[in-house]
C-alpha cells in the first residue's frame, strides 16, 4: 500500500515543481526588464553568449544576448590553423572575450522527436529519454549525444517534451574542425533551423569549460553590503518604533493618572450621591421628629409627661412620670406613627411627684420603600483608582 502515496506524490512534485520554475523564471525576468539595458549587462544579470556557427570553410560569430542573437563576424577558419584562437581573441572586444563560447550545429546534424511523458518526469527529464532514444531514432545511447527540453504542460498531469539527439562522430567532428577553440567551448548547441539556439547541451559535462564570472565576488561583496544595510535599516526602524513607544508611554502617563484621578472622583461623587438618596428615601420612610410630638402630645394624658423622647433606628422610647402610666399603651395603639407599644420593666413611684416612673417602648412604621431599598455601594469597578 505504501508505493501509492510514493508515486502520488511524486507526480503532484512532477506537476508542480517545473510550474514554480518557470513562474520564477518569469518573475525575475519581469523585474529584470526594468533596468536598463546597459545596466543589466554591467551588472552581469544579462544572459549573454557568444555562439559559433560552422559554415563550410568560414565560422560564423553571433552575440546571443537575452535570447537575441546578433551577427557579429565571419571568419575564414582552418582546425589546423594554431593561431585560430588568437585571432578569434583580437577579433572579439575585451567585454566580448571573456562570454561563454557555444558550438551551434546546424540543424540537419540532429533528430528532434516530441515526447509525451508523465509530468513527474521533468525532475529526471534527462534520464528519462535516455531509455527512449534506441526506441526513438536509430542510434543508441552509446553512439549519439543527446538532450532535452520541456515544450509545454498539459492539464492531464503530462507533459510534452523534447528530445534531441546528435551522432557522436558528427559532434566529434564538429568540434575538430575548431581546433584549439574546441577547449574553450562551454556547451553545444543546435539550429532551430530558423538561425536560432535551441538552448539545450549536447557537450559532455567533462569536456565543458567553466569559466569563473569576474564580477562574482563583487556581486558577492555588494550582496553582503546589501543584507547589512537592510538589516542595519530594520533594526533602526525597530529601534526607532521602541522610542516612539517609550516617548508615547511617557506622554501617556499624566493622561492616565489624570483619568483615573477623574474616575475616582466621579466613583466617591457617584458614592455620595447615592448615599444621600439613600438617606433621603429612609427619612422620607420615616415619621419625623415633629410628627411624633404631635402625634404623642395628643395621646398622652395631661398628667404626664416625658423626660427623655428618643430614637434609634427604628425603635422609639419613651422615660417619664405620669399618674396614668398603665393606661399609657392603649392610649398608644392605634397610632399610623408606631406599632406594638409596650412597657419596659415594673412601674416605679415617685415619692415627691407621686406620680408613676415609665419605660415604653415601640417600633416605628417604615413605609415599603425603606424596606426595599438598597444600601449605597462604597466602591465600584474602578473605585480603588
Amino acid at each position: 500500500m505504501s508505493p501509492a502515496p510514493a508515486t502520488s506524490r511524486a507526480a503532484f512534485a512532477g506537476r508542480i515543481g517545473p510550474r514554480l520554475l518557470a513562474a520564477w523564471r518569469w518573475w525575475t525576468a519581469a523585474l529584470l526588464a526594468w533596468l536598463p539595458l546597459r545596466l543589466r549587462e554591467r551588472l552581469g544579470l544579462l544572459p549573454q553568449r557568444l555562439l559559433l556557427h560552422p559554415q563550410g570553410a568560414d565560422l560564423a560569430i553571433a552575440l546571443e544576448r537575452a535570447g537575441e542573437a546578433r551577427a557579429l563576424a565571419v571568419l575564414p577558419w582552418q582546425d589546423d590553423d594554431s593561431n585560430a584562437a588568437a585571432v578569434l581573441a583580437r577579433v572579439l572586444a575585451p567585454q566580448l572575450a571573456d562570454l561563454p563560447r557555444w558550438l551551434v550545429l546546424p540543424a540537419g546534424s540532429g533528430l528532434r522527436r516530441t515526447l509525451r511523458l508523465p509530468a513527474a518526469a521533468a525532475e529526471r527529464l534527462r534520464d528519462v529519454v535516455s531509455f527512449e532514444i534506441d526506441r526513438q531514432t536509430p542510434f543508441s545511447a552509446q553512439t549519439a549525444v543527446f538532450d532535452a527540453q520541456v515544450i509545454a504542460l498539459r492539464d492531464d498531469g503530462q507533459l510534452d517534451a523534447e528530445l534531441i539527439v546528435v551522432p557522436r562522430r558528427t559532434l566529434d567532428d564538429a568540434l575538430a574542425a575548431l581546433g584549439p577553440v574546441a577547449d574553450t567551448l562551454a556547451g553545444v548547441d543546435l539550429d532551430d533551423g530558423s538561425g536560432q539556439a535551441l538552448g539545450i547541451d549536447l557537450l559532455p559535462a567533462g569536456r565543458r569549460l567553466h569559466r569563473a564570472d569576474p564580477r562574482r565576488r563583487w556581486n558577492l561583496l555588494l550582496a553582503a553590503i546589501a543584507l547589512c544595510a537592510l538589516v542595519a535599516g530594520m533594526w533602526q526602524v525597530l529601534d526607532n518604533r521602541r522610542a516612539a513607544a517609550d516617548a508615547f508611554e511617557d506622554a501617556s502617563r499624566p493622561v492616565i493618572a489624570q483619568a483615573r484621578a477623574a474616575s475616582a472622583q466621579r466613583q466617591r461623587l457617584t458614592g455620595l450621591i447615592e448615599g444621600m438618596q439613600y438617606l433621603e428615601t429612609q427619612r422620607a420612610a420615616r415619621p419625623t421628629m415633629v410628627e411624633i410630638l404631635d402625634e404623642l402630645s395628643q395621646r398622652l394624658p395631661d398628667s404626664t409627661y416625658l423626660e427623655k423622647l428618643a430614637v434609634e433606628n427604628d425603635r422609639l422610647l419613651l422615660i417619664g412620670l405620669s399618674s396614668e402610666a398603665s393606661a399609657l399603651v392603649g392610649q398608644l395603639e392605634g397610632s399610623p406613627l408606631w406599632r406594638s407599644p409596650a412597657l419596659t420593666g415594673a412601674l416605679q413611684p415617685d415619692p415627691r411627684s407621686r406620680r408613676d416612673r415609665f419605660t415604653l417602648t415601640a417600633s416605628l412604621a417604615v413605609s415599603d420603600v425603606a424596606t426595599t431599598a438598597a444600601p449605597p455601594a462604597r466602591g465600584g469597578p474602578d473605585a480603588g483608582g
